[in-house]
């Protein structure tokens, strides 16, 4: 793990260095000039300033539609998703269309920020060594962290808030065993960005000032104000990414251009807002930004950032979220220091805060957003403010929004984090459907010679210990004979299974979900489960194994997000209740049959016993009605329920027999 974590620490800084080199050849070529990129942004003919985004735009939407759709956006939520529903595989594709995708978008002056593409990169390079070195899913996951703290760590210099990024966003485990390697790779691809670029600083922090101690109590306004603005960005940019998804009628792979052109139209008026903004950021922090100018900055680089986002543009929210802390700070630090300039300190002090802020409330990560400003700065006096201003930023925006900018995005695809999407999937198999019926029994009878023959001759680390009736009585393990492996044939004629076995027994009833069968391996530590009949006879039926559970595990989320991707994609008529999408199969709205109402899901067991996967259900709430995507196996049917399900015509046909 840690040659592997190396290898993906270098490839990462290799990558962050040329997508960085790639954004500023394209942004030079499209914005030519001796200046700053702002001052030749500035000083471009107002047609270029509209031409180049859209051109921007119209490479930007096939390149994603044809070659990797996960380009799209912002980056990290797919990430996330690839760790929590797919063991961390990420297609080897996906880190070149990125890279190009995001290069062109930010080049050509889309509002959005390169950290979240190399996050996504960095996490494409990691799952491509681990599926090339075939490690199992839980490394694999760590694989990923490895290369998302690569991305940030040589995005800002930053291998601790790289790190810390990777296990507090990515992985949402802090666990020791999956934080070596992750430190090893942030310390790799920083080590890799001092060697071709120097020890760089990606802003020109000034000396940070803290002159009182009363200043704190601004810095707590601070901080509601940064939690405010998130909130307001992360409610912008998903009612642009609605807007254009669901409502906007226009070739998918021509809305980024309908993006590029209001990008243009805006940068007539505001520059600022084209590509990354860091120049706009370091004028906020040397306080050469006046303050009406900084408080509309603000509102604008929103709405500009989700225009870009929402229209199908690449690129990340980390930047975009800086530049709104910079100008929001800038603002606010202006007024306190214009009112008690002798204990307050300069509005520069307060944009550099307000970063940290921004990047807490938005991420909902203040322990990544403090570390990052702290390694920008290297000054340990900036700490107190910066912890408060986060801490009160996180706490507002989460009281406002419960979903990070991240975890919405899962979220509206029905992934659950905080209530475990795995958990969830986990419950809605069953051990019936999983367990394997060959297995190897030994006998309570069996002398020590044939248990040890049948242990060495078995396949699995645990067998069963069975008694005439095939009722289960222990287990035995490797671990049950080492010990007397040596004094084999002395106690071949002493010892019975009946002594070497555990009576400590686990067992699971076919009924019950795998979860269950995870959890009781977990807590009596074994490698394998007897299936039994029912608990109190323990008539034996087979064993399940965790491959078997993981199996059935990955198989079912792939049917779940091709069964939701269908039903999202099919719009039902009024004049026609069925589609069907292959010969034999379709997709219909039918009402629940009476037998179904007041029953659940799991309980009708429908897809074992009637042949059909329900794809969603549509309930009435009052006069509003929803959809309930890719159902709980706990949902109990109503009588004014529309189902939408998916099978053989024949067994949809019987179904709707039943009325």
């Amino acid at each position: 793990m840690i040659i592997v974590a190396i290898i993906i620490g270098v490839f990462a800084g290799f990558a962050a260095i040329g997508i960085r080199v790639l954004i500023e050849t394209i942004s030079h070529l499209s914005f030519p000039g001796v200046g700053t990129l702002l001052d030749n942004i500035i000083a471009a003919p107002w047609y270029i300033k509209i031409l180049i985004p859209i051109v921007g735009g119209l490479i930007v939407g096939p390149l994603i539609y044809f070659f990797a759709p996960e380009a799209k956006g912002h980056g990290v939520p797919e990430v996330m998703q690839a760790v929590l529903l797919k063991g961390g595989r990420i297609r080897p594709r996906v880190a070149l269309v990125k890279a190009l995708a995001s290069a062109i978008t930010i080049g050509t002056g889309g509002s959005v920020g390169r950290e979240g593409p190399i996050i996504q990169i960095g996490s494409s390079l990691g799952s491509t060594v681990g599926q090339f070195f075939k490690v199992p899913t839980n490394r694999m996951k760590t694989l990923v962290g490895c290369g998302a703290a690569a991305g940030i760590a040589a995005a800002f210099n930053a291998p601790i808030a790289g790190a810390l990024f990777a296990v507090e966003i990515i992985l949402m485990d802090f666990a020791v065993a999956q934080f070596s390697p992750i430190v090893i790779s942030s310390v790799m691809a920083t080590v890799i960005s001092h060697m071709f670029e120097g020890n760089f600083a990606a802003f020109q922090v000034p000396g940070y000032e803290y002159v009182s101690p009363i200043e704190i109590g601004f810095y707590f306004l601070l901080g509601a104000l940064s939690g405010l603005a998130s909130w307001v960005f992360i409610k912008v940019l998903y009612y642009s990414e609605d807007f254009f998804d669901n409502k906007f009628k226009f070739p998918e792979y021509l809305k980024p251009i309908v993006g590029g052109l209001a990008i243009g139209l805006t940068a007539l008026v505001f520059p600022q807002v084209m590509g990354v903004g860091y120049d706009t950021i370091n004028l906020a922090l040397h306080g050469n930004l006046i303050w009406h100018a900084a408080l509309v900055l603000v509102f604008v680089k929103i709405i500009a950032t989700s225009l870009t986002l929402g229209s199908g543009g690449s690129g990340g929210i980390f930047a975009p979220s800086l530049f709104m802390g910079a100008t929001l700070g800038a603002f606010f630090g202006y007024f306190v220091h214009s009112f008690f300039p002798d204990i307050t300190a300069s509005p520069g002090a307060y944009a550099l805060v307000a970063m940290g802020g921004l990047v807490a409330g938005t991420t909902r990560a203040p322990i990544t957003a403090i570390i990052i400003v702290f390694e920008l700065t290297n000054d340990y006096q900036i700490i107190l403010p910066l912890m408060i201003t986060c801490i009160i930023s996180t706490i507002l925006s989460t009281k406002l929004s419960r979903e990070s900018i991240y975890t919405l995005k899962l979220l509206l695809r029905n992934i659950q984090i905080k209530e475990g999407s795995e958990v969830n999937v986990m419950n809605s198999i069953f051990v019936k459907d999983v367990y394997q019926k060959e297995f190897n029994p030994i006998l309570i009878t069996d002398n020590f010679s044939n248990v040890v023959n049948k242990v060495i001759q078995g396949r699995g680390p645990e067998f069963p210990v069975i008694d005439k009736n095939n009722s289960v009585k222990g287990i035995i393990s490797i671990e049950n004979i080492k010990d007397h492996l040596f004094e084999k044939d002395s106690l071949q004629n002493v010892l019975i299974a009946a002594d070497l076995m555990d009576t400590n027994l686990a067992v699971i009833t076919d009924d019950d979900n795998a979860q269950t069968a995870l959890d009781r391996m977990l807590k009596y530590n074994v490698e394998g489960l007897p299936v039994v009949d029912n608990e109190i006879n323990k008539r034996i039926l087979g064993m399940v194994w965790p491959k078997d559970i993981r199996d059935a595990y990955q198989k079912e989320i792939e049917r779940k997000e091709i069964a939701s991707s269908l039903a999202s994609s099919i719009s039902m008529k009024e004049d026609e209740k069925s589609v069907q999408f292959l010969e034999g199969y379709s997709i219909a709205e039918i009402a629940p049959p009476k037998e179904f109402v007041g029953k659940s899901i799991r309980e009708l067991n429908i897809r074992r016993n009637h042949g059909v996967d329900v794809l969603s259900i549509k309930t009435k709430e009052g006069e509003d009605e929803k959809i309930k995507a890719i159902p709980s196996p706990d949902y109990v049917f109503n009588k004014d329920d529309t189902l939408v399900v998916a099978g053989e015509i024949r067994n949809i046909n019987l179904l709707k027999s039943l009325h």
